[in-house]
């Protein structure tokens, strides 16, 4: 793993659990009607396309690892660059089913690397 990898992979696991943390106990209808809440959440994922983006050409096989990187990056770019064809019932979707799976997956990676003894302690 590249020297810096494990700051965007932290990036994506801080931004995935405000996601989760702004979502909580909200519906579709309220995400919808909050255009702050939904800034929020655009601006989070934004965040986690990004670090992703650093990843796959920084450190491909960590971001091969978290998986599915080319559509959260396409996700970031539809939603800086494409903000006018946001579809915010896709947008929760993806809050409700993928977000969790990645924060778990992201999760996972940072303890490995927690685990694993550094050079010093070999």
């Amino acid at each position: 793993m590249k020297q810096k990898s494990p700051k965007w992979i932290e990036d994506i696991r801080v931004s995935s659990a405000f996601i989760l943390q702004a979502s909580a106990g909200k519906t579709f209808q309220d995400y919808q009607s909050d255009p702050l809440l939904r800034a929020a959440v655009e601006r989070h994922f934004e965040i986690n396309g990004e670090a992703m983006n650093h990843l796959v050409r920084y450190d491909p096989d960590s971001a091969v690892r978290i998986g599915d990187y080319p559509r959260i990056i396409a996700f970031r770019n539809l939603l800086i660059h494409g903000y006018d064809l946001i579809d915010h019932a896709q947008v929760w979707k993806v809050v409700r089913e993928q977000v969790p799976l990645l924060l778990r997956k992201v999760e996972s990676i940072l303890q490995e690397i927690l685990e694993k003894p550094t050079e010093d302690q070999a």
